[in-house]
């Protein structure tokens, strides 16, 4: 089933960008059936109920036409309307559904005003969308939930803690698995499946990069196997010093027969890897941008990937024989040397660099295919001040008319590097922290870059060559040179779909939060009780109006094979 499908009805187009348990879905209308928009209402049938009352329902909308929203206002459940009452006022929407992955079913209807002041249903198009969690030909990736869904959060669990108040890795997590069965999603089944993999066979062995490391439930499983296993943990201050965990996992994994040694390069063993060997051959490796920790599956927004290739793994495993074996010579090891093809007939088009590298040659990659980039940039990054060429390409983004650039980064104080223009959006999520959640706070209260914690960029994802950085670089030349690092390139149109969708997720999110924080009582959000709302979204020099054409274009994937 293709990832993505364009549908028409009566002048109304929706386009339907399956992601991971997420959807993109994007809408347009012919402008002279513009007259009296009010917006666009949507109604899905979802596999399951999952938490609501039925398994049929409008989406809902926090903004209204008769009531106002401020900063001053409090945020509940009951504030939600149905947005075939209180319509979105936006050509598309991104819909992460509590129910679950399955196959939904979307009903999209372009609003118009009555002349008694209220909303009838026009024209509609139904599409449907898999949010499955699916495997591609070799490579399943798979997303957090994140702190993105805290509003989501406190609806469905009231705001529970996720761990008891002492700190610790060996507590009882069962009171817990609802909440992280929720917001780890399909980036945490991965790694526990991985797990399960390694630990129901004993002819598999795993080796272990591990930076931020106190998820319980690993940390058993790892101590399960055993002799089996192997680990490179950071020792960096920061997982060294008195109340860092990392020291007692340590201890718990050598105590269980694990062969650990500990390191951080010039300056941190960055990398969260694990590599899976069968009888002592590397056939499978797991990695990405999440650490194996509460905070980095429950709290930030993160990705996972799982190589089922060997030549993948293989790779894997060099980087991390060099480090275990070798930590001083890996800047001059042949496998920091280089990108490194990964590409197996089954495999997206894959290349690989393992940091750290005597020069941020891997950096050169990236912005120049971001400087070459036809149509748009996506990014989420948490470190904008490292150096190197990447966050010039990102910034001077604003200054290519025809290229449509949208990126959430970690600090406020950094925007004003990127020009905001009709062409480019930036936001940040560091405006929110002293209103973070109280089963929250205390995680992201650990250092900088706790929740926006993606490093990706994703060029021209419904072009014709689209490609995506990822990993667990930061994509500064600070951290090519000084830590241990990967950073992969991608081509492939299917995952290009799932990363783009993150960064427009994480976008909305932060950029209606962000408004709804420097909103008054005397300038409240409210929706638009006329059709001047639609106006920009056809005007070519404002950014909304790029966003809608970039969106309802699709390249045709094919999806897992």
């Amino acid at each position: 089933m293709p990832l993505s499908k364009l549908s028409k009805n009566e002048g109304l187009a929706v386009t339907a960008y399956d992601g991971d348990g997420t959807v993109l879905l994007a809408f347009d209308i012919d402008e002279e059936k513009t007259k009296n928009l009010a917006g666009f209402a949507v109604k899905v049938i979802t596999p399951n109920k999952g938490p609501y009352r039925s398994n049929k329902y409008w989406l809902k909308n926090r903004l209204s036409f008769k009531r106002e929203l401020s900063s001053e206002t409090e945020l509940t459940p009951e504030m939600w309307e149905d947005s075939n009452k209180a319509p979105f006022q936006i050509f598309h929407w991104v819909h992460f559904p509590s129910a679950g992955p399955g196959k939904y079913v979307y009903t999209v209807y372009a609003c118009y005003f009555n002349s008694n002041g209220s909303v009838d249903l026009g024209p509609s198009v139904q599409t449907e969308a898999d949010l499955s969690y699916r495997a591609f030909p070799n490579l399943e990736l798979g997303f957090t939930r994140g702190y993105i869904s805290s509003q989501a959060y406190a609806d469905r669990f009231d705001n529970k803690a996720i761990r008891p108040k002492t700190k610790s890795i060996d507590f009882d997590t069962a009171p817990y698995q609802a909440q992280y069965t929720w917001l780890g999603a399909h980036a945490r089944k991965m790694v526990f499946d991985f797990l399960e993999e390694c630990l129901n066979d004993d002819s598999i062995s795993v080796d272990v990069f591990a930076y931020d490391f106190d998820e319980p439930d690993i940390i058993r499983k790892l101590a399960a196997m055993g002799p089996r296993v192997r680990v490179f943990q950071d020792d960096a201050t920061l997982h060294t010093k008195s109340t860092a965990v990392e020291p007692e996992v340590v201890d718990k994994l050598k105590q269980a027969g694990a062969a650990v040694k500990t390191g951080h390069f010039s300056r941190f063993a960055h990398n969260k890897v694990m590599i899976q060997k069968k009888n002592g051959k590397a056939v499978k490796v797991l990695t990405g941008s999440a650490n194996f920790s509460l905070r980095g599956f429950y709290v930030q927004a993160n990705s996972v990937l799982i190589f089922n290739d060997p030549t993948t793994a293989e790779l894997y495993e060099q980087a991390f024989e060099q480090a275990f074996n070798d930590q001083k010579k890996f800047k001059s090891s042949a496998i920091a040397s280089q990108w490194f093809e990964a590409t197996t007939n089954h495999n997206p088009s894959v290349s690989i660099s393992y940091a750290p590298h005597k020069t941020a040659f891997s950096l050169e990659t990236v912005s120049q295919t971001i400087d070459s980039a036809k149509s748009s940039v996506f990014f989420a990054v948490m470190e904008t001040s490292g150096g190197g060429p990447v966050m010039p390409a990102l910034e001077n983004l604003s200054n290519r008319e025809t290229i449509l650039s949208l990126g959430t980064i970690e600090k406020n104080s950094q925007l004003s590097l990127f020009k905001q223009g009709k062409n480019s959006g930036v936001t940040s999520f560091e405006f929110l922290e002293k209103d973070i959640p109280e089963p929250f706070k205390e995680e992201y209260s650990g250092g900088t870059g706790q929740v926006i914690h993606h490093k990706f960029v994703v060029c021209d994802f419904n072009g014709d060559n689209p490609v995506v950085y990822c990993g667990s670089s930061n994509l500064s030349q600070g951290g090519e040179k000084s830590n241990g690092d990967n950073l992969i390139e991608i081509r492939d149109v299917d995952i290009a779909y799932y990363y783009a969708i993150e960064a427009i997720r994480l976008f909305d999110h932060y950029r209606f939060r962000s408004l709804h924080e420097n909103s008054t009582s005397n300038k409240p959000l409210q929706l638009d009780t006329t059709d001047n709302w639609v106006k920009p979204f056809y005007n070519s020099s404002d950014l909304r109006c790029q966003t809608r054409k970039l969106f309802i274009g699709t390249q045709q994937s094919q999806g897992p094979k």
